[in-house]
């Protein structure tokens, strides 16, 4: 495969995966990006995660990986669809590699302790984001974590990711998360209106969720994955009046 130019100029080396694609066309054409999903690699090194992305058996890719000492490879061109989000959804969205640009960054994840992303590290996924939300017109509300899209099978870049610091520059939504303090809960099982407001409220912030009033797997997994990006001081799926002060305070953070 023809090595390309890098799209970005903070990207040091192409490296060409095989695994793309168009991005797939709709009523209004071919979409350009309009979201960016954060990954880790989840494992052992960053050399056998860049194996992994360009091998074309694994049928995986992204667009972006960076190395802990902030080096950046390309791997996928900007216009192509890149396989990274895999069964997924926000804001009613399901082909989300089609809408997005995936940036893996080497970590070791759940898997292996998941260790401190370094400096280097976060200072250029951030300058990376901010590229690509001037050049794409990509707002900061649409930079998300993979497993805000895929709450029921992933959980990447996990609790440790620093998203107060992004949202300090620009990228992400954050807002200090409220206290754990008593209070009403909702949790597994439950059932009834205040289940129901609190499944329209996350699905009003881009969660796929069914308005149905149960507290059901699905609605548990949703609260995790908000309180592993918003709330992370203790991720256990229960709607605590932590969880749900932080929830209505990220919306309103989100409405401007």
């Amino acid at each position: 495969m023809a090595e390309l130019p890098p799209d970005s100029p903070l990207a040091t080396k192409v490296v060409p995966s095989p695994n793309q694609g168009p991005r797939k066309s709709g009523t209004t054409g071919t979409p350009r990006p309009s979201m960016i999903i954060l990954h880790y690699t989840g494992m052992e090194s960053g050399v056998a995660a860049l194996q992994l992305l360009t091998n074309p058996l694994s049928e995986v890719s992204c667009h972006y990986l960076v190395w802990e000492d902030g080096r950046i490879f390309q791997l996928v061109p900007e216009v192509a669809r890149a396989w990274h989000a895999g069964k997924c959804q926000w804001k009613g969205e399901t082909d989300i590699n089609s809408h997005s640009i995936g940036i893996e960054i080497v970590n070791g994840g759940h898997r292996l302790g998941l260790p401190t992303y370094p400096d280097a590290q976060i200072e250029a996924v951030k300058a990376l984001c901010l590229d690509l939300m001037q050049r794409h017109g990509i707002s900061a509300t649409n930079v998300l974590a993979h497993s805000d899209i895929a709450p029921e099978r992933k959980e990447d870049p996990g609790e440790h990711f620093p998203w107060a610091e992004l949202a300090a520059s620009g990228i992400g939504i954050w807002t200090p998360p409220a206290t754990i303090s008593e209070g009403p809960r909702y949790q597994s099982g439950d059932e009834g209106q205040p289940v129901r407001a609190l499944q329209a409220l996350l699905a009003m912030l881009g969660f796929g969720l069914e308005l149905s009033g149960v507290f059901d797997a699905r609605t548990v997994s949703v609260v995790k994955a908000f309180q592993r990006h918003y709330r992370p001081q203790q991720i256990d799926g229960i709607a605590d009046l932590s969880t749900m002060m932080t929830l209505k305070a990220v919306l309103q953070a989100a409405r401007g």
